[in-house]
């Protein structure tokens, strides 16, 4: 089917204002359907990505969504209040990219940060406040082939948020709406370590060797299934209760050629989020006196 662009259509939700820090896969993908379900989205970037933004949109191909082209504004600075910013670069780029978001252009809006890891929430209460930052965490795969060119491959693409109600119901609804399946979980730590417990083993092994997730649950399950028991262990020692049989569930679940994105940095020679996934995973047990082995190794290797 040839890309189209979708005429915007009054919002079931009320219209609001959305920056989006970082229009990569993640980021390009949910500024898309923000815009086709109605809202003003600006996305902050670089300036040679917000030009291409600003000159065709956002064109996305997507088994889920079909394929459509939005318009968003774009600039390399966020320069008025929002409603909502999502937080969605890369965390090897964290701390410059906040630069382009000033304190002031959030005001009483929202942070809402979907990035890999458990460390960063800190980091984003410093510069904006403890109230401002809602945690949430994002289960998709969507890569950017190009500036402003998204491919979205897995079959769902799902938010969990963690706060309090008055802040989590309504970014809940908004995304709902664009056609994004989110929910309420119960604390900020739930949410970070599930996420985390499910995404170490996936970036670790598919990054060490070179293998798709099919190739690695076939030829490396042993590995596999020892990694995913040391993340369970240590998600549990610190207060969040993960099942391992449902993380080799979902595992077994994905499409036979699905890639970590990680291992895409891996690939392409970009710098990795390794620190932020396995080096949080092994601080964690650190702290905790629980023994990671196979996840020590991985990164040992993957650093070399």
């Amino acid at each position: 089917m040839p890309a189209s662009t979708s005429p915007h259509e009054p919002a079931a939700v009320s219209p609001r204002a959305v920056a989006v820090l970082g229009p990569g896969g993640v980021g390009g993908l949910l500024a898309a359907l923000l815009s086709r379900a109605g809202h003003r989205v600006t996305c902050v970037a670089g300036e040679e990505t917000a030009k291409a933004l600003r000159r065709n949109g956002i064109r996305v191909r997507s088994g889920q969504y079909g394929e459509f082209t939005a318009h968003v504004d774009a600039d390399t600075r966020l320069r008025e209040p929002v409603d909502l910013c999502l937080i969605t670069v890369k965390h090897t780029g964290l701390h410059d990219a906040l630069e382009r978001i000033p304190a002031e252009t959030i005001g009483d809006g929202v942070i809402l940060p979907l990035l890999n890891g458990v460390e960063h929430p800190a980091l984003l209460r410093e510069n904006y406040g403890e109230q401002a930052v809602v945690p949430g965490v994002i289960r998709v795969e969507s890569t950017r082939l190009a500036p402003g060119v998204i491919e979205h491959g897995s079959p769902f693409t799902e938010i969990d948020l963690a706060g309090p109600p008055e802040r989590v119901e309504p970014l809940a609804a908004l995304f709902t709406e664009a056609g994004v399946r989110t929910r309420a979980v119960g604390g900020e730590a739930a949410a970070l370590w599930a996420k985390l417990a499910f995404l170490a083993p996936f970036a670790l092994l598919t990054s060490r060797y070179g293998l798709t997730i099919g190739e690695v649950r076939t030829g490396r399950r042993a590995e596999l299934l020892a990694l995913v028991e040391e993340a369970a262990a240590v998600s549990r020692a610190c207060g969040v209760p993960v099942d391992p049989a449902h993380s080799l569930a979902l595992y077994d679940s994905f499409p036979e050629q699905t890639k970590s994105s990680m291992q895409r940095d891996v690939e392409a020679g970009r710098p990795t989020e390794l620190d932020a996934i396995g080096g949080a995973l092994l601080r964690a047990g650190a702290r905790h006196g629980v023994p990671v082995p196979v996840a020590t190794r991985l990164v040992a290797e993957l650093t070399s």
